[in-house]
């Protein structure tokens, strides 16, 4: 079935009240809308009589039309939603103000009570070792942890080195020896750190961990 003149004429004067309308839209989606009906009726004025547009044709641009301005409004949701979804975060991080965390980092703070630090291994490992130095690079203490599963976790250095004395309190360092079946396992030391401060950054929310720095919410492993 062919499109009449009639239907051209209804068109038309339909029109008239619709670029009335359109004049004070503001979005994107609704000038999308202007740009294609004024094409849409630009191709009915100026079809073949001899050949008008099929009543599928001019119901599938309009399809087209209807599905660019939802895709604008889903657009404007997903925004929005982001946006809520920024300021939730934002509140949960603000939370860690004031607690220890653990992070990417390989430092000791030693005190009389002995000092906390984390690893994280890439898959199983049937083998982990603790290193730990002074400031001189000098190996002090060697902790055997055995078998452990993938993932983060946190461990206790009571401050005794290779001879059982008591470690002078301090700074030290520490790394993560790992493997499976005599094959090294990927494996990051973590430090442990005071969450100071959140930051809002240009690509999201970073806290601030003391001795550490700005560190992402995502390289958070573990809080206390």
């Amino acid at each position: 079935m062919s499109i009449n003149s009639d239907i051209i004429d209804a068109v038309n004067a339909s029109s008239s009240a619709y670029g009335a309308a359109s004049a004070k839209a503001a979005s994107a989606a609704e000038e999308m809308s202007d740009r294609f009906m004024t094409l849409f009726l630009a191709q009915l004025r100026n079809q073949d009589p001899l050949n008008p547009m099929e009543n599928a044709e001019m119901t599938s641009q309009l399809a087209q039309m209807n599905m660019v301005s939802g895709l604008e409004q889903l657009n404007a949701t997903m925004k929005t939603l982001l946006g809520s979804y920024g300021e939730a975060l934002s509140l949960q991080a603000a939370n860690l103000i004031g607690k220890n965390v653990l992070v990417p980092g390989d430092q000791l703070a030693l005190t009389e009570n002995g000092s906390l630090f984390g690893l994280e291994l890439e898959m199983s490992a049937d083998k982990v070792e603790i290193s730990i130095m002074d400031a001189n690079g000098v190996e002090i203490a060697r902790q055997t942890l055995g078998q452990l599963n993938a993932g983060s976790q946190a461990f206790y250095w009571d401050g005794a080195d290779k001879n059982g004395d008591a470690a002078a309190p301090g700074a030290y360092r520490f790394s993560v020896l790992a493997s499976l079946d005599g094959e090294s396992v990927n494996a990051r030391a973590l430090q442990v750190g005071t969450v100071s401060a959140l930051i809002r950054g240009k690509d999201g929310f970073v806290i601030e961990v003391a001795g550490v720095g700005n560190v992402t919410l995502d390289n958070v492993k573990q809080v206390f």
